[in-house]
């Protein structure tokens, strides 16, 4: 690997290189992008339980009076209104409107938590810090790990570990739906779960200090029922769940709306505005965006890339951001972004690649059905 030396290691950069791990730079850091390869990862994960180490993803402390409300000054979402021990997906934005990341954000019921990518945390950090009033602290979790077991049976396996609530005012961990977190002691360390992840699947992540994250994993791989899994297959899970990347779906110059991320704006917001960029995003809201991301089933076997350009006749109307073979589906889908007059279900389309069309049509996102464990569900 390239320039390997200059790369950061992750708390279990020993563990995968013993576990067989290709090793490869991304957002800085040496991961593993694959074990056993990607495709088999892909669908163990959705047949049984996948472990993923997304430790170089961002984990920060917002903590002080009126946190709440700090966070609505740089996010759509209502904060004030999130529940202690929920999650929400939530936007942090330029002040033009676009999308400076991606994040979840929970009310831990001290403080709010947030995952945001491992790619852009740092410039993150540093927006955050420059608009961060008195009173209020910023804290970056470089001390945790963050481990993702993803899968139908991650609930199984987590149901054999011995978990101590740290206080009785959260939910069981039995009783935990998805995008719902707390935080439980195991072995005497405290882990920061929630039911979320970025797969499609049901699962968990688990904030875990570093020094005891390789225990954590070993203990997890030691179940039959899971396996450790790389970058790729999380790629292609992320890709059939409809779920967009950071730095390729999304970037500065997209808008939630032109993202199809709407649900991100809490119905309050879209009511009072007050985030940034909020008259330009309440205006393609109501009013409608020049372009729309959108699914695409690409006919035949050859996978379209980001970067491959889409097409009605002789008319550039769009641009692929994501695109690969779908191991769950056994066909090429891709993401792209087109003008939204050709954005319907079922509109006909054609990518180029390698300086041939290839025909494509507009579907309903996500490409496979998401099993999501939510408040209500039996199971």
């Amino acid at each position: 690997m390239a320039d390997d030396a200059d790369l950061k290691t992750l708390p279990l950069d020993a563990l995968h290189r013993r576990l067989g791990a290709r090793m490869v730079s991304f957002a800085g850091y040496a991961m593993p992008i694959q074990f056993d390869g990607i495709i088999a990862e892909h669908l163990w994960t959705r047949e049984h339980a996948g472990l993923f180490d997304v430790s170089h993803m961002g984990q920060l402390l917002v903590e002080g009076d009126g946190a709440a409300a700090w966070l609505e000054s740089l996010a759509p979402g209502d904060f004030k209104a999130l529940q202690p021990h929920r999650v929400r997906y939530s936007l942090l934005l330029a002040d033009n409107g676009g999308i400076l990341d991606d994040l979840m954000v929970t009310n831990t019921g001290r403080n709010f938590y947030l995952v945001v990518n491992g790619a852009t945390k740092h410039g993150d950090i540093a927006h955050m810090a420059a608009r961060l009033p008195a009173g209020i602290t910023l804290h970056h979790m470089e001390d945790h790990a963050l481990l993702a077991l993803q899968g139908p049976q991650a609930v199984t396996v987590m149901s054999r570990f011995d978990l101590t609530a740290e206080s009785a005012d959260q939910p069981a961990f039995a009783d935990l739906k998805f995008m719902a977190g707390a935080r439980w002691l195991w072995n005497g360390v405290l882990l920061g779960i929630t039911r979320s992840g970025y797969t499609g699947e049901d699962g968990y992540e688990i904030s875990v200090p570093s020094e005891h994250a390789e225990a954590l994993a070993e203990a997890l791989l030691a179940h039959a029922e899971v396996k450790p899994i790389g970058l790729g297959a999380r790629d292609s899970l992320r890709l059939e769940a409809g779920l967009p990347l950071y730095g390729h779906d999304l970037d500065p110059e997209t808008t939630p709306v032109e993202a199809d991320l709407s649900f991100a704006i809490s119905k309050r917001r879209k009511a009072e505005g007050g985030f940034p960029g909020a008259e330009r995003v309440l205006d393609q809201l109501f009013n409608d965006a020049a372009r729309k991301r959108v699914g695409l089933n690409v006919e035949g076997r050859m996978p379209a890339r980001e970067g491959a350009t889409v097409w009605v006749g002789s008319e550039q109307v769009g641009v692929l951001t994501s695109g690969g073979f779908a191991p769950s589906l056994n066909v090429p889908i891709a993401m792209a972004y087109v003008a939204t007059a050709f954005s319907a279900d079922g509109t006909a389309l054609e990518i180029e690649v390698r300086g041939k069309r290839i025909a494509a049509t507009v579907v309903p996102m996500p490409f496979k059905q998401k099993n999501y464990v939510r408040e209500g569900d039996k199971k």
